[in-house]
């Protein structure tokens, strides 16, 4: 597995390939980086993402999880920029619990790429955020998407 650190504004992110694909996204700085074309194209999305200059990502994803996990994951990834899912109406999309649906957000482990941070508690509530500084970066997220009061609890 090969990895880049990318300073980002919600702290520093650990970004890792393997076999051509982005298989993680981790906060904190790798014990060695090493530049690939995919890297550097996953770090350019992340800094114009950030400079508000992309809404969606162009990349190839293969994180390793459960089937269950990776059908959550993709249904978070047609969550449209700015705008935010309930754990309930996604839960209720793939015939499961809410619980469930926290649970795979919790283990996503491509943040930010794979926008777990889009998913909210009923009534707007937040909810939980695994990432650097828990639910302050979710709320940083979701603020920089502009995702109406979702981002003010």
């Amino acid at each position: 597995m090969t990895q880049l650190a990318y300073n980002s504004p919600v702290g520093p992110l650990a970004i890792a390939e393997e076999d051509g694909r982005i298989v993680s996204v981790d906060w904190g700085w790798p014990a060695a980086a090493e530049e690939t074309p995919l890297l550097v194209a996953a770090r350019d999305q992340l800094e114009e993402y950030f400079a508000g200059r992309r809404t969606a990502f162009d990349l190839p994803l293969d994180p390793p999880g459960t089937d269950f996990q990776r059908r959550v994951w993709s249904a978070l990834t047609e969550i449209p920029f700015g705008e935010t899912a309930t754990y309930g109406a996604l839960a209720t999309r793939l015939g499961t619990s809410a619980r469930a649906i926290g649970g795979a957000c919790g283990r996503n482990p491509i943040p930010v790429l794979i926008p777990c941070h889009r998913v909210v508690a009923a009534g707007g509530e937040l909810g939980g955020y695994s990432g650097f500084d828990g639910i302050d970066t979710k709320r940083f997220l979701l603020r920089h998407e502009g995702a109406g009061d979702a981002g003010s609890q």
